[in-house]
């Protein structure tokens, strides 16, 4: 009985980081919502469509602009925000690499320059409130390893859009 329960209690060690990691791969890869498919149009911020992602490991290769300028891997996040500040407002990132979490740099004070990005940084919670346009970044966690980067559409009292 005892040689059974330890056979079991293996079996279950062994089985259950190959069940997480492979639920991790799918939920991380695979598109399951059955409404959308990855690179289809789903809306637009001031001209600049947004596009289906899929999760967050899912890619469909590197999109440039015209000249060759590295916009990022199609329909992810960072894509999305360089496309929408390059064709908004002809900004190239001095970096044009990294993921989300590389937008905000640890290391400046608020309201530095950062250069890698070509634009100010401030810190959450600091002396300025977000406005239209702004970044917004948010690190690294256990299910999503490159963070996120998204845009401030609109600015309320007590809310942001």
């Amino acid at each position: 009985m005892r040689k059974r329960r330890l056979i079991l209690l293996t079996c279950c060690a062994l089985l259950a980081p190959s069940l997480i990691l492979g639920g991790y791969a799918v939920a991380t890869r695979i598109n399951l919502n059955p409404w959308y498919s990855v690179g289809q149009p789903i809306d637009e911020l001031n001209g600049v469509i947004i596009y289906f992602n899929g999760g967050v490991n899912t890619t469909r290769g590197r999109n440039l602009s015209k000249d060759g300028y590295n916009l990022g891997i199609r329909f992810q996040c960072v894509e999305f925000v360089k496309r929408y500040y390059f064709e908004r407002y002809d900004h190239r990132m001095p970096d044009p690499y990294g993921h989300a979490k590389d937008f905000f740099d640890v290391e400046l004070s608020d309201g530095a320059w950062n250069q890698k990005r070509g634009m100010l940084q401030y810190v959450n919670g600091g002396r300025f409130k977000p406005e239209p346009d702004d970044l917004l970044v948010f690190g690294p966690w256990l299910f999503n390893q490159y963070g996120h980067v998204a845009i401030v559409s609109s600015v309320g009292n007590t809310s942001l859009e």
